[in-house]
């Protein structure tokens, strides 16, 4: 029996804590339990030897120093502040009436603000949550099917775990051992696109069943000209103008700056149209010059603020000026100011956004200390080894071991929220994708689509019971499962699209800065030979580098 477990302690070790997450324990003292409790067994066995587990001490303050992950307090902080001081229902309203005329209009609408909150806020309760309180009844009210209405808001709000600034990359760049910048700039265009995906999903319903998703009647579009025009006519000669500045900038400050990256060229003419069409409006109202609609008005005071933080705190990342926790820390302050501007922020709002994001901040801290106690162990009697053989040895190469990582992945995400199986499976994985020659930021982008169905999963999915905790007596637990499953099998199709066109995450060829230096060290021609009668005549060692050989002239 000892000669079994000391040849399979790692599987053991790892059966052992699937069966502890299976009953229900919490994940952190889950983590830490098992590997304590195997850390003993392999001291008793000899597997181990007890100083390795003194090293637990400075993994631990390991954690508590580590910079990147203060960006998480800081993004959630944003969120809930923004969350609860009103955008979310501003931003819905105003869309709604903008989409309104046409069928699914209000579907669009959670969609496109699903969207931006998930830019803005980064968390998923508090995406789902806001549009299941304001745009469900209004959804039913008007005769849209209650699973697609369902369904339609708790995908918008999972886009949170994909569009930056996702709290899932950040945690996915530290345990990948990537930058968080990169990750946020490769996973852009993954969110947007899935975004549109959701959108051609409720097309599709609105072209074959129409009743499903119907326009707002007239007197439900409150946002009219006195005359009876929608006023949708300025809004778009705004976005053109906007448009057509941003472009006129782009080529201007591209002949000034050649060597400018795409990103930069991109981040400042689209801050410039925004800034633009903001002060265009406010010289509007406050001159009284009636240039503008209601509604395009409303659309850019409601619209730009959000937009001018996405850019802030985004746009500072993608161009190198800001670190994701200085990003977060601008990104919090900026909510603030966003919240005393409107007038909304108080002193109970304060509160619960601050214990809100101790709370989260503490869960999070709690299970990356449990899982570093558990990776210690499984390390030490070659669990990553286990891992290793098991993954490299499956059939298809590489291919075959993204299919079985993801179908791990998609399994697990029915008990497991994207904080554990970041913590606990990412360590094992990432190690043999990285031997495998494929790039962690893209593999990072694609598990994290991956685990945004860990949100989805009926009957489990956390923005499933988030929904249902808000949504009317009227629609049934069922609706919601079905509600989800269309969604849950477009971000599969997502995965697929991802492996088979690796170009949709865009990862930047990026140099190598380790420094290749040969020492060399130079004996003499006789060195070898019979030992020199006088003992101050040693050899003489020459050591010098690559560098150290070249003439002054081959320096320059």
């Amino acid at each position: 029996m000892e000669a079994f477990i000391i040849a399979n302690i790692a599987p053991i070790m790892f059966g052992v804590l699937v069966l502890f997450l299976l009953s229900g324990f919490p994940v952190a003292f889950a983590l830490a339990a098992n590997g304590l409790f195997f850390g003993l067994v392999g001291v008793e066995l000899g597997l181990l030897k007890p100083e390795l587990l003194q090293a637990l001490p400075n993994r631990i303050f390991g954690i508590m120093a580590n910079d990147t992950l203060l960006a998480i307090p800081f993004f959630t902080f944003m969120g809930l502040i923004l969350e609860r001081s009103g955008m979310a229902e501003d931003l819905l309203d105003t869309i709604g009436q903008l989409f309104g005329p046409i069928r699914g209009g209000v579907a669009y609408a959670v969609i496109f603000v699903g969207a931006l909150l998930a830019a803005t806020t980064g968390v998923v309760a508090a995406s789902v949550i806001s549009m299941g309180l304001i745009s469900l009844p209004v959804m039913l009210r008007y005769g849209y099917d209650k699973r697609l209405a369902a369904g339609v808001i708790a995908a918008s709000g999972t886009l949170a775990q994909i569009i930056p600034p996702s709290l899932v990359l950040i945690v996915m760049a530290d345990q990948l051992g990537r930058s968080v910048g990169d990750m946020y700039k490769a996973a852009f265009i993954p969110g947007l696109l899935l975004t549109a995906m959701y959108a051609g999903y409720v097309l599709s319903v609105s072209i074959f069943k129409p009743h499903h998703v119907p326009a707002l009647p007239p007197e439900a579009r409150n946002l009219r000209e006195p005359n009876g025009d929608s006023g949708v006519r300025s809004l778009l000669v705004l976005l053109v103008a906007a448009a057509g500045a941003a472009f006129a900038f782009a080529h201007w400050y591209e002949a000034g700056h050649p060597d400018a990256h795409a990103d930069e060229v991109g981040i400042f003419s689209a801050g410039l149209a925004i800034i633009g069409a903001f002060a265009f409006a406010l010289v509007n109202r406050y001159a009284k010059l009636g240039l503008l609609s209601r509604m395009a008005e409303k659309v850019v005071f409601v619209l730009i603020p959000p937009l001018a933080l996405i850019f802030l705190v985004l746009g500072t990342i993608f161009i190198g000026l800001a670190t994701p926790t200085e990003g977060g820390g601008m990104g919090a302050l900026g909510a603030v100011i966003l919240a005393v501007l409107n007038r909304r922020l108080n002193r109970d709002l304060l509160t619960q956004a601050l214990m809100s994001t101790t709370r989260l901040s503490c869960f999070v801290l709690f299970i990356l200390i449990g899982s570093t106690v558990f990776a210690l162990v499984f390390r030490g009697v070659n669990g990553d080894l286990w891992v290793e053989h098991l993954l490299t040895s499956l059939p298809g190469g590489e291919t075959g071991f993204l299919i079985a990582v993801n179908i791990l992945f998609f399994v697990l995400a029915f008990f497991l929220d994207f904080f554990e199986l970041a913590f606990i499976l990412v360590p094992l994985v990432g190690p043999v994708a990285e031997k495998l020659g494929i790039d962690l930021i893209w593999f990072g982008v694609l598990l994290g689509v991956n685990m945004q169905t860990s949100f989805m999963h009926p009957p489990f999915g956390f923005a499933l019971f988030y929904l249902r905790s808000v949504a009317p007596k009227e629609v049934k637990t069922s609706d919601i499962y079905w509600g989800a499953i269309p969604f849950v099998c477009i971000q599969v199709v997502m995965v697929a699209l991802i492996i088979g066109f690796p170009r949709l995450v865009s990862v930047e060829t990026r140099t190598d800065m380790k420094e290749d230096v040969e020492l060399k060290i130079e004996a003499p021609a006789d060195y070898g030979a019979p030992a020199q009668e006088s003992k101050d005549e040693a050899p003489e060692l020459n050591f010098s580098t690559d560098e150290d050989e070249k003439t002054p002239t081959e320096k320059k």
